[in-house]
């Protein structure tokens, strides 16, 4: 089974690098698979890698929904 996730692009790196956050966590991941990202985009996560891009207001319910599935209940 494969997760992969979004999360913002809050800076951009050296070579095909940026910065994301998820939860407060910033991670390095690699861009080489998308082409002009911008900081403050959102984008789709697996294994270190942008996968793709995602509209924003999709983005954020994706993660509403992820923080309501660890709430306890």
């Amino acid at each position: 089974m494969c997760l992969a996730v979004p999360a913002r692009v809050v800076a951009l790196g050296e070579g095909r690098q940026a910065v994301v956050e998820l939860d407060g966590v910033r991670r390095s991941v690699a861009l080489d698979l998308l082409d002009d990202v911008a900081e403050g985009d959102y984008v789709i996560i697996h294994v270190g890698f942008a996968l793709a891009r995602l509209d924003p207001e999709e983005a954020e319910a994706t993660l509403r929904l992820m923080a309501a599935g660890r709430e306890p209940g």
